[in-house]
């Protein structure tokens, strides 16, 4: 379904009941974990409830229809998505399935390092998108029980910085509804688990802007071929305008965590970008 979410919905569900299976499950999302759920749920004969916001990509939407699941809206600036979700979940006596803060959400989210770290062999570091943090998390996880001296980066947005200023200040920071074109990455607040992994692991996050992540989009469209959606962008950006310290040199991985774009947003956004002539460092990438 074109991101990592899979991998935390599908373990999630993989090890519910036939009982809680049979009740059905509940998450809410902007896109990404509402498409995984939808998706896993579908393969396990399970019955899905995805609360989504009114602005939620079309093409996030259709996919998550389209994996049979039921869509209830809300609005993004007014309402809290998670107490809808927890509602209809009391009601139904359905389980809640969090895009982030669950163990086993982030176990899956952490296979995808794993994999990377497979493929490409002993890495220096790996740089990931963070929204929530779940797949900062798992990659932490995975990557350090191979090697504890890899060094995790996360990236988030400049206007969505609540990872960033939670770390500095050691206590989770919440803060308003980010601004931005990476629609998955607006989250607000790192959660318990999360924000505990992240400081455990030694985790660093940087920001980039959304001119970044749309420079990203092209380099990527451009050089290698890739359609990747502004939320999946945010590691590549954050190398191409070297954002990251200390890597010069060094063996990096980056995971492009999701394609999910309508292809007229996606030529927008291109359209929107500037050509980079040159980048700040010259690595492989």
């Amino acid at each position: 379904m074109g991101a990592f979410k899979f991998r935390g919905a599908y373990n999630f569900l993989a090890q519910l009941s036939p009982e809680e299976r049979a009740r059905g499950v509940v998450a809410f999302s902007s896109g990404n974990h509402a498409q995984g759920v939808a998706l896993a749920a579908s393969l396990f004969g399970v019955p899905a409830t995805i609360v989504m916001p009114t602005d939620a990509p079309a093409v996030k939407l259709d996919a998550t229809r389209e994996y049979g699941a039921e869509i209830v809206f809300y609005e993004r600036e007014t309402s809290h998505r998670d107490e809808i979700a927890r509602g209809i979940a009391g009601e139904r006596g359905a389980t809640l399935v969090p895009p982030f803060d669950d163990p086993r959400i982030v176990a899956g989210a952490g296979t995808a390092a794993l994999e990377l770290l497979e493929d490409a062999g002993p890495l220096d570091a790996i740089v990931v998108p963070v929204g929530g943090g779940g797949l900062m998390g798992g990659s932490a996880i995975a990557a350090h029980g191979i090697d504890p001296a890899i060094a995790i980066y996360g990236v988030e947005p400049k206007s969505g910085d609540d990872f960033v200023q939670s770390l500095a200040r050691g206590e989770r920071v919440t803060i308003a509804v980010p601004k931005t074109i990476a629609d998955g990455l607006q989250t607000t607040s790192p959660s318990d688990l999360t924000f505990a992994v992240a400081r455990e692991h030694g985790s660093t996050v940087v920001t980039v802007g959304d001119d970044e992540l749309r420079e990203a989009m092209r380099f990527a469209f451009e050089r290698m071929k890739l359609v990747i959606e502004p939320s999946g962008a945010a590691g590549l950006a954050a190398l191409l305008h070297a954002r990251v310290p200390g890597i010069a040199g060094k063996h990096v991985g980056v995971i492009v965590s999701g394609g999910n774009v309508d292809p007229v947003r996606f030529a927008e956004l291109v359209a929107e970008s500037r050509r980079p002539s040159e980048y700040p460092a010259k690595r492989r990438v």
